[in-house]
């Protein structure tokens, strides 16, 4: 490992021969300090794979309140659902499609981008 505090020494090059490994990556941390990282700089678990799961899981919680609102829990009419656990699947209902949707379109967003650069 390298490090080079602020005495003039700014730049990779002014740290010592030999502790340098292939593939490490130096990030400046403010005032000339630098600090040795082994991963690259895009690590490969960049959060795609969650968004998805938690993406696809909001929206299928949301699609089987509706579902269960709409053959269990009485229904709706033009004033909301009928009953008190049918007021509660739809709120969950509408929290949980708009959320979910974003966090799916995002992840596939990523998804598509780390397709791209490979």
């Amino acid at each position: 490992m390298a490090v080079c505090f602020s005495n003039g020494r700014d730049y990779l090059c002014d740290a010592a021969i030999g502790l340098v490994k292939q593939g490490t990556v130096f990030r400046n941390l403010g005032s000339g300090v630098f600090r040795v990282n082994k991963q690259s700089e895009q690590s490969r678990d960049d959060g795609t794979r969650q968004l998805l799961i938690s993406g696809a899981g909001m929206v299928a919680t949301g699609l089987f309140c509706v579902l269960l609102l709409l053959t269990v829990l009485g229904g709706y009419t033009h004033t909301g659902a009928t009953t008190n656990t049918g007021w509660f699947a739809l709120i969950v209902a509408l929290m949980a499609i708009p959320f979910g949707a974003l966090l799916l379109g995002l992840g596939l967003a990523k998804w598509v981008r780390n397709l791209r650069e490979r």
